[in-house]
């Protein structure tokens, strides 16, 4: 049976790739900097053989590709700069194609591919343009907005407080796709690359404004929740790369054709944001409500 090598097995696209292969009866190879961590044991139980992986060391991905078939691609900006997940994106695709990886489905961004200007969808434009040039099979998928994102960092902060604190008017639609979803898509591509070498697709599920994001999360914790338009200079003041890519959903938008996605690929679940919150346990993320005693 092919071996299927995923980078990142222990962060949300990997691990849910990682796992949507292993359900499918797929031999996987999860890759990651901490084998040790409660994420990789947990694939190590479903039964994923874990190898010891990192981009900035080419011994060790070369040991850890050695006689895999397939690969599951993802960088990552986040903790170091847009620069760094170019070098290193550039460089799993160097030691891909020096394995004789036969496809590799690298996971970029919706739109990555358009000249956004956004400093983390233009550093993994340069890895898709690198693996074009490979002489490998490549599938790329764009994912868009994670719905993840909601239940983490300053977003589950604001929620705490009843606020869906967003840097998009209320009204301004935003594309969104579950990690379950990405990994499912991945795996139908890993599966079929007669299917699906040779193409990039943005892939999506859903699409809300910010005002049906707080009424959906609003139904699912029980509780107020109302949108706060963020203003782009404080956004900016935290991080440039974040404002540009809100202003750019904000002016553009992640347009994505969902109702193809859902007509010619059944299989995948395409989970939409109101049945993902309804699916999250608020009273672990939020805490109990005030009046939960009363």
């Amino acid at each position: 049976m092919p071996v299927i090598a995923v980078t990142g097995a222990t962060g949300t696209q990997g691990g849910a790739t990682a796992r949507a292969l292993l359900a499918g009866g797929h031999r996987v190879r999860a890759l990651t900097r901490r084998p040790d961590a409660p994420a990789a044991e947990a694939l190590r139980r479903l039964g994923a053989d874990v190898r010891p992986a990192d981009f900035d060391d080419r011994a060790s991905l070369d040991a850890a590709l050695a006689g895999a078939d397939s690969l599951f691609a993802v960088t990552t900006p986040f903790g170091t700069d847009p620069a760094t997940e170019t070098r290193q994106g550039r460089a799993l695709v160097d030691a891909a194609a020096a394995a004789g990886i036969r496809h590799t489905v690298y996971a970029s961004a919706a739109h990555a591919d358009r000249g956004t200007g956004i400093p983390h969808y233009d550093s993994k434009h340069l890895v898709e343009q690198h693996l074009h040039a490979s002489g490998m099979p490549w599938t790329v998928l764009g994912p868009a907005a994670f719905m993840e994102n909601h239940t983490a960092g300053w977003t589950l902060e604001g929620l705490r407080r009843g606020v869906f604190a967003w840097p998009m008017p209320a009204d301004s639609p935003l594309t969104l796709i579950s990690g379950g979803d990405i990994g499912a898509f991945a795996a139908l591509a890993l599966a079929r690359p007669a299917e699906f070498a040779g193409r990039r697709i943005d892939i999506a599920s859903d699409a809300l404004t910010p005002a049906g994001i707080a009424e959906a999360l609003t139904a699912a914790a029980g509780r107020p929740i109302a949108h706060r338009e963020v203003p782009q200079a404080e956004v900016r003041r935290h991080s440039a790369d974040l404002a540009a890519m809100f202003g750019y959903f904000t002016a553009r938008g992640l347009a994505v054709d969902t109702a193809r996605l859902r007509r010619d690929h059944p299989e995948v679940r395409w989970q939409g944001f109101a049945d993902w919150a309804a699916a999250q346990d608020w009273t672990a993320l939020l805490g109990a409500p005030a009046d939960a005693g009363a």
